[in-house]
């Protein structure tokens, strides 16, 4: 059986020394990975996690960021 991910995140914030998230907080990076992922290549999507707490980026700010992005598609894509 494995473990939930709310307890997995609990117990890594606790490892790190960090604060654990709220709700708002936890749905916020999971939007901003989706945001990530869907404009670009999934890869993307933990590297933007951690290039916005890298940047001391709230998680709402962060999404706020993302979705603000204007990004031309490479030539020839759709």
């Amino acid at each position: 059986m494995s473990t939930s991910a709310q307890t997995w995140l609990a117990a890594f914030a606790e490892a790190i020394g960090a604060p654990p998230l709220d709700e708002a907080s936890r749905l916020a990076i999971l939007e901003l990975a989706g945001e990530a992922a869907h404009g670009s290549e999934r890869t993307a999507a933990p590297v933007a996690c951690w290039l916005a707490a890298s940047a001391g980026l709230s998680p709402s700010g962060a999404l706020d960021a993302a979705r603000a992005l204007e990004i031309a598609k490479d030539p020839g894509t759709t």
